[in-house]
Order: structure tokens, then C-alpha cells, then sequence
């Protein structure tokens, strides 16, 4: 069995998991902003920002020196001290380093060609604070680990698939430790490119209901060290798949996404009628949300407690995976209410296939959650937590 001895993250519910987890239980969220300085001609839409200063990254590293990095600095100083002692414990070369991500330094490349353009050779840039691989050999260095490091993109499933290459290392006993997660920092590139696609929200996004229409994007960073010591949260299932249906779009049915859910429950031996919450994709764009409501509705029924988060961080793409995990950690760990789908103002849609949605103050009763990544490309992740056996 796979624990996770160690979590760290921030958002834009805050900069601690005690913030993090008292504006989660209030629904509020002090870095969801209006904002007009990411798309093109200045057009305001809402985003998720991680507020305050950021560690700096060693001058050694400052090859690495981006925001994105910052971030995940900002989530290790929550655990560095056991991830330090798992090191120690283990050997550095028993230590794997797997981090998800789709921006990386992305918005360091878009500073420095605007200054390119400006006939200004950019001080201090170099290519590798924007390459996709970067994070995971920057954590492996600032930690002067020697065990396997690497980087997975895969869109939004990218952290949770990174969670679940950890722990197949530590399955195949390859490594005995594995710091897993993920980050991605705000930049014009994805952002507009979601608008091009007609993703984005100018408004607050609403998931699951009606008239939604995008998302809001957000930066976060969340990181877990996995171990087999025994631990009060277990990673009791995970499941992949791959739609191959369309570049951008899920399959209509669902099929992968529900393949990797049954997958997960499979591999923890947990039947529907024992998942005490559902975090939802629920990316709020009109595909994302009636897809997986069909999916949902046809494993689970009406009665399984869901929601999804992203109208509270924005939808934080690679990183995603491993902050919404961290989430449900965050339930499983300390008495907070699930979090709550607002349809106050804008009804549920009712062409929606029926779903447990969360929509009053009410606990976890069951000890186990299923967190659901959907990702371009159809590429699905799916992670079970829950209570240690």
C-alpha cells in the first residue's frame, strides 16, 4: 500500500493548507480575480492567482529560475522537512522526482521575446526556465536527489499521472520514496488559446450549470511524498486510459473517462455505493460537464456526494491533478464540510443526466474520495483516496 506521509500546496484559496482548508470550508477564494492583462487586447476574464511573494531559487539553479518553480518551492517548504528525512532515510538514489506540468516557464519565454522584439537581448534568460521538462530536474537538483526525475505533460491530467507513476516506482520497488505533484504558473500562450477555442469564461465559471460557457485558468502547485510507511491516507486505486477521439474534445460517451474510474475502484476493491465524494473535473465548459455527468450518473447514480473546485482555484491545467488530490486529502484529514456548487444565482442545468451535486453544507460520510482528471487528447486519470486499510 502506497501512502502519502507528506502534502504541501498553494492556490488561489491561499498560500497554507490551514488557509487553504478555512476558505475552502467558507467557499471563498482570495486570489479568483478579474483580470485584464493575459489575452489578447486586454479583454478581462476572471483567473486564479497564487498572492504574496514566492521563494527565490537558488543562484546556482538560476537556470531554473522561473515562476513556475517558484511555486513549487512554495509548496515544498510545507514538507521539506520530512521530504529532507525521507532522503536521508532512503539514499538519495532511492528517491524518484516525478512532477506534471503544461506551462513550465512558459511566461519567462513570452517576457523574453517581448524584449527580443524591443531590440533588447533579455538579462538572465536562458531556454531551460521554459523547457517542459525543467521541473522535474530542478526539484531533483535543489534536492540532490539521484533517483529517477522526470516530467510528464499530458494537459490536465499531467499531476495525477505523475502520482501515479510514483507510485508504480515504488510498486516495481525501483524507489522507496517518491515526491510527486505538479505546477503551472499563468502566461498569455495557454490562455489564449483557450479562447480561441471558445474554452474561456469572461465570467466566474460555473460548473454543471446552466448557460455555462469556459473556464477560468488558475496557477497553483500541490506536492505529496509518497511512501509505503504507513500513513492516516492511503492511495488505495488509480486508472488511465486514452480516448483517442478527438484532439480537443471527450468522447461523447465517455468512455475512457468512465474505463478509468472503474479502473481505479477495481484496484481498491471499492465497490460505488462505498465512495463517500466525487471531485469532479467539472471544468464548467459545456462538453467537459455533460459528458462527465453521463458518466458519473451511470456509475454511481444520483445519491454519491460531488462537486468540483474550480470555480474556487480556476482550472489550474497541469497542475490540476495533484492540487484537486490534495484537496481531497484535505477532507480525509481534517473535519471540513465537501465543498459546495453555488446555484444561487444560475440554476443547474437541468439537461444535465441527475448527479449527487453538492449544493448545501454537509461531511464526508463515506472515507473515500475519487478525484477525476480529464485531459485534451482524451486522456484520463483517475485517483481513489482514502483511509489507511
Amino acid at each position: 500500500m502506497i501512502y502519502f506521509s507528506a502534502v504541501g500546496m498553494v492556490n488561489a484559496l491561499g498560500n497554507s493548507l490551514p488557509q487553504i482548508a478555512e476558505n475552502l470550508a467558507r467557499g471563498v477564494s482570495p486570489g479568483m480575480q478579474r483580470q485584464t492583462q493575459w489575452l489578447l487586447g486586454d479583454a478581462p476574464s476572471w483567473f486564479g492567482n497564487v498572492q504574496g511573494e514566492l521563494p527565490a531559487v537558488p543562484e546556482p539553479l538560476k537556470r531554473h529560475n522561473s515562476r513556475n518553480n517558484r511555486l513549487l518551492l512554495a509548496a515544498l517548504a510545507q514538507i521539506e522537512v520530512p521530504v529532507r528525512e525521507a532522503i536521508a532515510r532512503y539514499g538519495a538514489e532511492r528517491v524518484a522526482v516525478i512532477m506534471g506540468t503544461s506551462t513550465s516557464g512558459i511566461r519567462e519565454g513570452e517576457l523574453a521575446l517581448r524584449q527580443h522584439q524591443a531590440g533588447q537581448w533579455p538579462q538572465g534568460y536562458d531556454y531551460q526556465q521554459q523547457e517542459l521538462g525543467d521541473p522535474g530536474q530542478f526539484l531533483r537538483a535543489f534536492l540532490a536527489t539521484r533517483g529517477p526525475a522526470y516530467t510528464l505533460s499530458t494537459a490536465c491530467s499531467s499531476s495525477a499521472r505523475a502520482i501515479i507513476s510514483g507510485k508504480r516506482l515504488i510498486d516495481a520497488g525501483l524507489v522507496d520514496a517518491a515526491i510527486v505533484g505538479g505546477a503551472d504558473s499563468l502566461c498569455q500562450m495557454p490562455i489564449n488559446g483557450f479562447n480561441s477555442l471558445e474554452s474561456l469564461s469572461a465570467e466566474r465559471c460555473t460548473p454543471f450549470a446552466a448557460g455555462r460557457n469556459g473556464i477560468n485558468i488558475g496557477e497553483a502547485a500541490a506536492l505529496m511524498l509518497l511512501t509505503r510507511e504507513p500513513a492516516a491516507v492511503a492511495l488505495l486505486g488509480v486508472g488511465e486510459s486514452s480516448d483517442a477521439w478527438h484532439m480537443s474534445a471527450p468522447h461523447p460517451a465517455g468512455e475512457g473517462a468512465e474505463r478509468a474510474m472503474t479502473m481505479a475502484l477495481r484496484q481498491a476493491g471499492l465497490s460505488t455505493e462505498q465512495i463517500g465524494y466525487i471531485n469532479l473535473h467539472g471544468t464548467a465548459t459545456r462538453l467537459n460537464d455533460l459528458v462527465e455527468a453521463q458518466v458519473v450518473n451511470r456509475l454511481f447514480g444520483a445519491q454519491t456526494p460531488c462537486s468540483s473546485t474550480k470555480h474556487l482555484t480556476g482550472h489550474t491545467l497541469g497542475a490540476a491533478g495533484a492540487v484537486e488530490a490534495a484537496l481531497s486529502w484535505l477532507l480525509l484529514t481534517q473535519p471540513l464540510p465537501l465543498p459546495q456548487q453555488d446555484f444561487s444565482v444560475v440554476p443547474c442545468d437541468g439537461e444535465l443526466a441527475p448527479l449527487g451535486l453538492v449544493c448545501r453544507q454537509q461531511p464526508l460520510r463515506q472515507r473515500a474520495i475519487l478525484s477525476n482528471s480529464f485531459a485534451f487528447g482524451g486522456n484520463n486519470a483517475c485517483l481513489l483516496l482514502g483511509d489507511a486499510p
